[in-house]
């Protein structure tokens, strides 16, 4: 690759450590800072933080190869995203961040789940940690081996090579800065995405003499959009549309509500965060449509459909650019890792460590000091693990992000809900509705029932039933067990009062 590309790079790799060292001088003292900025973060930042760390390289390979493959298809996965992030900024956002502060200023999910009860040291709290660091130790895995694979194919750098260079600038960041650092780069990392899927399917069109010429050229390998809406299924329909699902139980997302400066803010935060992800989906999906019409008009070989955006910046752009399109795709992949390794950090030190710590010796509390220096050795000890299952360059991406996102969805998507809506929902209905939820995904992933030795996720994406069997779970576990604390529903009266007030 030319020189101008690894300068690019090398630009992009210096702003994202200057942005963790800025961090760390500003925001680490306490672990409020490090896990969640000390609830300071401006609706710009946050909005654009949530957009990056969600969508990831999917946005710019996965989402364009989907397209270049099945067409229209694809849109209806685009469509389940847009609404459900929606959703979660309106039914999510607004009640999360009065409540995580209300219940005794719950830094992380499972802390969340645990005071929800009155229960700051119960069973709930260390299983739901666990259940974060086991998915995403596998989903940060997924991610560096998209980095790894991108270095491999783009800059022709041994795999491994790719691999410890991702990490590397990850981990040295998060590991500075802790929340705010990421949440800064994802900042950065947003805006270079936007960029990017704007200027790749623009500059690709302009190939074409007219929309015609490109659409009947597409239309040559993919039906259009009414023969697609023929041979939709209404199972395809759900499967597709049920991604949005996930939204509500994503623990590296809904912790940007947590840590927004206030209620009053995420009305912006909405605004400029549904505003990105509408340009970036439809970007991505032009992307590879566009991608059909060149390869068909102009006979461009394209061996894996997920790379057309990499083809695509290599062709038709100048080596600066392409570097800093390069840059894109790190970028996508990185915000992503960096919230990961964070959420995992913060639940293996706050939710299983001091918990643990408070059992044995509750007179042995730890310092403020104490405490981030344990959240970074957990961002180093989650890496390495992560590392380790990204050796395999025969790894695969997207079912493990797909398995990872049903997994979260299920299992806290509708206890986060419950959480918040459901005043009497008991602490045994919490937790029967978590591994429930859990349990279903992962026998619809890998219990092989049907007769062809196939499992129930080659019917329909395992998030919907177990979304559904939680949800009937907490409701009906909840109809026959209590609260062991009276002062339960009088937290749940303060968050929701103390919401009215601020949004008055």
């Amino acid at each position: 690759m030319p020189m101008e590309s690894y300068l690019s790079l090398a630009v992009y790799f210096i702003a994202m450590l200057g942005i963790g060292l800025f961090a760390y001088r500003q925001s680490t003292s306490d672990i409020s800072g490090y896990i969640l900025g000390g609830r300071q973060v401006s609706p710009q930042v946050t909005a654009l933080s949530a957009g990056a760390s969600d969508m990831s390289g999917w946005m710019l390979m996965g989402l364009p190869g989907a397209m270049y493959l099945t067409g229209f298809d694809a849109v209806y996965i685009a469509i389940g995203l847009v609404a459900g992030a929606l959703a979660n900024y309106l039914l999510v956002a607004p009640k999360l961040r009065v409540y995580t502060e209300v219940a005794n200023d719950s830094l992380t999910v499972p802390e969340f789940f645990a005071k929800r009860f009155n229960t700051p040291n119960a069973s709930l709290r260390i299983v739901s940690a666990v259940i974060i660091v086991l998915f995403f130790t596998l989903y940060t895995s997924a991610g560096l081996v998209a980095g790894g694979k991108l270095f491999e194919s783009a800059f022709s750098v041994n795999y491994q090579l790719g691999l410890f260079i991702t990490l590397g600038v990850v981990v040295s960041y998060t590991l500075l800065g802790g929340f705010l650092a990421v949440s800064l780069t994802d900042f950065v990392q947003g805006c270079i995405m936007f960029v990017a899927l704007v200027l790749v399917p623009i500059v690709a069109f302009t190939e074409f003499d007219s929309v015609s010429q490109m659409t009947s050229a597409a239309y040559q390998s993919v039906p259009n959009f009414s023969e697609s809406l023929e041979t939709l299924t209404i199972v395809g329909l759900l499967s597709s549309l049920g991604w949005g699902l996930g939204y509500f139980g994503q623990p590296h997302i809904i912790v940007r509500f947590m840590a927004i400066r206030s209620v009053n803010a995420i009305g912006t935060a909405r605004n400029i965060g549904m505003s990105w992800m509408l340009v970036t989906i439809i970007g991505a999906l032009a992307t590879g449509f566009v991608g059909i019409a060149y390869a068909n008009q102009f006979g461009l070989a394209v061996d894996d459909p997920e790379t057309i955006f990499i083809i695509f910046s290599q062709l038709l752009f100048h080596p600066l650019i392409s570097g800093f399109l390069m840059a894109a795709i790190l970028a996508a992949i990185m915000s992503t890792i960096s919230s990961q390794l964070l959420v995992s950090a913060s639940s293996l030190t706050e939710d299983i460590y001091r918990v643990m710590v408070n059992k044995k010796s509750p007179e042995k509390s730890l310092s403020e000091k104490q405490t981030v220096t344990i959240g970074r050795y957990g961002v180093a000890g989650v890496a390495v693990v992560a590392l380790l299952l990204a050796m395999d360059a025969s790894n695969t991406i997207l079912s493990l992000v797909s398995n990872a996102w049903a997994g979260f969805g299920a299992a806290f998507g509708p206890l986060v809900l419950f959480c918040l809506y459901k005043k009497d929902l008991t602490a045994k209905a919490a937790m029967a509705g978590m591994i429930s939820g859990a349990v279903t995904v992962l026998f619809w992933i890998y219990a092989p029932v049907l007769a062809d030795g196939k499992t129930l996720s080659s019917v329909i994406y395992e998030i919907i039933p177990g979304f559904a069997v939680s949800t009937l779970t907490l409701y009906m576990v909840s109809r026959f067990s209590e609260n062991s604390s009276k002062n339960v529903q009088a937290t749940f009266a303060q968050a929701t009062e103390e919401l009215a007030n601020q949004q008055s």
